[in-house]
């Protein structure tokens, strides 16, 4: 995909300087903020079908060959560029209907053919189930103020598909929120630099083959359980629709999280925003 480049803001720096002051959030952003730490560090896809099949399934990332896993880990990557391509050319620039529940429905039903055929036929159709669920990223990053038009919002929309990738057990200090967006800095900066000097967000360019990986490696986790769900009774039984809307749900329920905490970094800052997100989930941690 090219987009045209609008504005390229600076990396901050915290090098040599003082945090300025807190600005106290308004009531409406600290309640907005609550409700993205729950998305943002709620269940993971593996506890949430758990949850759906009444019964713990923690082991479901490993229940496929490492062959499947491989093929899996391949195609995340090809279907994330190909979504980086086509996505968000089909977002009108107008509107901030997000429009989660139609695009809800047109992945599942995506996912839902490839899944009663087999694993190959996932393979086939993950580019475009992966296209619809960036479709939805984007308009949700639209609806809450974000500029399509801008190359570092394409890529916060890819960020997502990476915030989903830990399992039940993980460490929430090594995978949540922010760690995971710390991991990946530097792959975004140094990928923002290529755009600015390129002038367009191009899907070839060295650095973002390299975050492309970074969030493949992650997004493929999730869809490995989810297609490992589809193989195992217990969940099966559940019906692999079922397993298709809680895929889709998550990742729009991640969205939508991120990128509250995005607007509320463009009011606020990034240092005011962080240090409340974690004073926050702190306090829900010791209750």
């Amino acid at each position: 995909m090219s987009q045209e480049l609008r504005r390229q803001e600076p990396l901050p720096s915290s090098a040599g300087s003082t945090a300025p002051p807190d600005i106290a959030l308004s009531e409406d952003d600290r309640a907005a903020l609550r409700r993205a730490i729950n998305a943002l560090e709620g269940p993971s896809y593996v506890a949430r079908l758990s949850a759906l099949a009444g019964r713990p399934i923690e082991l479901l990332g490993q229940a496929l060959p490492q062959v499947a896993s491989d093929m899996i880990s391949k195609a995340t990557q090809a279907a994330l560029t190909r979504a980086l391509r086509y996505a968000l050319l089909t977002i009108p620039k107008e509107g901030r209907d997000p429009e989660s529940r139609v695009h809800k429905a047109l992945a599942v039903l995506s996912g839902a053919m490839g899944g009663a055929l087999g694993i190959s036929a996932v393979l086939m159709e993950l580019p475009i189930s992966t296209t619809i669920m960036l479709r939805s990223i984007a308009r949700i990053a639209q609806s809450e103020g974000e500029d399509l038009e801008d190359p570092e919002t394409a890529l916060a929309c890819l960020q997502v598909f990476a915030l989903g990738g830990r399992t039940g057990s993980d460490n929430l200090h090594e995978t949540g929120y922010f760690a995971v967006r710390a991991a990946m800095a530097k792959s975004v900066s140094r990928a923002l630099q290529q755009v600015a000097g390129r002038g367009v967000v191009d899907d070839s360019a060295s650095a973002i083959v390299r975050l492309l990986a970074q969030i493949g490696s992650r997004f493929g986790l999730v869809v490995s359980q989810k297609v490992a769900a589809q193989a195992v009774p217990v969940v099966g039984a559940i019906g692999g629709a079922a397993v298709n809307v809680t895929f889709v749900d998550h990742f729009q329920t991640l969205a939508r999280g991120h990128f509250i905490v995005r607007r509320l970094e463009r009011t606020y800052g990034k240092g005011t925003i962080r240090r409340e997100y974690e004073r926050i989930r702190a306090e829900a941690a010791c209750s």
